[in-house]
């Protein structure tokens, strides 16, 4: 028996149109909603954790800054050193060493004699009006000796000094046979005059003045 509808026909429920397509229109618009939201939750998140590392970056350089701005002190005092300590290099170059010269001639000067007179330059003299700069240090002694192979001895003792180059005997004469020899004049002594050229290089080391002398400078006679 085929079913008959007793309800009126304005109250009967009707077929929804289109087969629940709607239903499915709805379902991918809440699907592309959530594809959005979830994108944008994506970006922002990752927006923050780089504000985040941003901001760690800015506090790190914030704190270098600040290490460098207080360890500039150093800094400063570091060149000034090295300005000094090329300063005094210059300046120990172009010293003559006087204390070490004068250690060595007490040594090597012959017995019965005596220096009258003693210059050092580390720069030579003019030369056709220009000055010239010495291969090295020079010094210039005069003074009395008893005998002429007393000079010859000097001479041979100054070139085995420290540094010693060469050694240039300029006079070694007789000033008065029969007059006594004084500290201002030779009298019957030798009155000698030579000059000592150094090396260019600055000494390194200090003179030992607790070893003995050296057979090579006639053990202190």
């Amino acid at each position: 028996m085929k079913p008959v509808n007793l309800l009126p026909e304005s109250q009967r429920r009707r077929k929804a149109d289109g087969d629940g397509q709607g239903a499915y229109v709805v379902v991918g618009v809440l699907t592309a909603l959530v594809v959005m939201i979830g994108g944008y939750v994506l970006v922002a998140n990752q927006a923050t954790s780089r504000a985040d590392e941003a901001a760690v970056a800015a506090a790190e350089a914030d704190e270098l800054e600040a290490r460098a701005a207080s360890l500039g002190s150093f800094g400063n005092f570091a060149q000034i050193k090295a300005t000094r300590v090329a300063s005094v290099k210059a300046l120990a170059v172009q010293r003559f060493d006087w204390e070490r010269l004068m250690l060595e001639l007490a040594r090597v000067l012959p017995v019965g004699g005596w220096l009258q007179t003693a210059d050092a330059s580390v720069i030579s003299g003019e030369d056709d009006g220009d000055a010239t700069v010495a291969p090295g240090p020079t010094a210039t002694l005069s003074g009395c000796l008893p005998r002429q192979t007393d000079v010859a001895d000097l001479m041979l003792r100054l070139r085995r000094m420290h540094r010693v180059e060469d050694v240039n005997l300029t006079e070694s004469v007789l000033e008065d046979v029969k007059a006594e020899p004084t500290v201002e004049s030779c009298g019957s002594y030798y009155q000698f005059d030579v000059t000592t050229t150094f090396s260019a290089a600055p000494p390194q080391e200090a003179p030992d003045g607790d070893r003995r002398v050296p057979a090579s400078l006639g053990g202190g006679s």
